[in-house]
C-alpha cells in the first residue's frame, strides 16, 4: 500500500525519479557491490527484533524496507517513506517479490517532515539518503521524535576518508562518477549533483555529533573501505 505526503523538494524528487530505474544498477557499480555487505553489518548491529514497528526513511528502491520487513517478522511492521513515486513503485515490486508486502507500507512523503506521531517506531534507517536533503539535521530530529525511548536509530552513509592519500583517491574515484553513469545510464548531469553531494557530505567525526544535537545518545560509528562509507547508530 502507498500513502501520500508531499515533499517541498520538487528538483531533487524529480532528479531521482529520473534516475530511479537505473537506481540499483548504479549503486553496485559506483560502491564496486559493497554496499549490500554494509546493509548486512548495519542489521547484524540493530539486531531487530521480531514484532518491532520500523520506519526506513529515504527508502528509495526498498532494499533497507526488505531486510527490515525480514527481521520484523510476521507480527512486526515496516513503513518506508520516499518523495520519489518512481523509486516507490519499484520498491513495491521489490517488496512484493520479496513476499513481505504482508508487513510493510509505502508513504510517499517528506523525510524533513515526517507524517507520523511522536515515539512511534522501535527503530528508524536512513541509507544513503541524508546527504541529499535540504537540512541534515531536521531529518535526525524528526527520527528522534518518531522513535520510542531508547529505540534505534541508524544511518548508511558516504563518508570522508581522514587519510590524506586516500582522501586524494576517493576524490579522484568519485570524479569518475558522472562518466560512468553517462556510459552505463546515460545520466551524467544526474550523477554529477550526487557526486557533487558526495564530496560535500560531513565526516564520520561530524555526523557522529550530528546525531548528538539531535538529541541520540550512545552514539558510536564504524567506517567502511578506507573512510568512503559510515554507519552511525544511536538511540533515542
Amino acid at each position: 500500500m502507498t500513502q501520500t505526503n508531499k515533499t517541498p523538494e520538487p528538483k531533487v524528487e524529480s532528479l531521482f525519479n529520473r534516475i530511479a530505474p537505473n537506481y540499483d544498477k548504479m549503486n553496485s557499480l559506483i560502491s564496486l557491490g559493497n554496499h549490500k555487505r554494509w546493509r548486512e553489518i548495519a542489521m547484524q548491529r540493530l539486531d531487530v527484533q521480531p514484532g518491532n514497528f520500523a520506519i526506513d526513511v529515504c527508502c528509495g528502491t526498498g532494499d533497507w524496507t526488505i531486510s527490515l520487513a525480514k527481521a520484523v517478522g510476521p507480527s512486526g511492521q515496516v513503513i518506508g517513506l520516499d518523495f520519489s513515486k518512481e523509486m516507490l513503485k519499484i520498491a513495491s515490486e521489490k517488496i512484493k517479490a520479496a513476499g513481505v508486502q504482508d508487513r510493510v507500507t509505502l508513504v510517499e512523503g517528506d523525510a524533513m517532515h515526517l507524517p507520523f506521531d511522536d515515539r512511534k517506531f522501535d527503530v528508524a534507517t536512513i541509507g544513503f539518503g541524508l546527504r541529499n536533503v535540504p537540512d541534515a539535521d531536521q531529518v535526525l530530529r524528526e527520527m528522534v521524535r518518531v522513535v520510542r525511548t531508547n529505540g534505534k536509530i541508524a544511518c548508511l552513509e558516504t563518508s570522508q576518508p581522514t587519510n590524506p592519500a586516500i582522501k586524494m583517491g576517493w576524490n579522484a574515484y568519485f570524479k569518475t562518477v558522472p562518466v560512468m553513469a553517462k556510459f552505463a545510464v546515460n545520466k551524467y548531469r544526474e550523477y554529477h549533483y550526487l557526486q557533487r553531494t558526495t564530496k560535500q557530505f560531513v565526516s564520520a567525526e561530524k555526523l557522529a555529533k550530528m546525531f548528538e544535537d539531535a538529541g541520540m545518545h550512545n552514539v558510536t560509528y564504524r567506517t567502511f573501505t578506507m573512510g568512503a562509507a559510515a554507519l552511525h547508530l544511536g538511540r533515542a
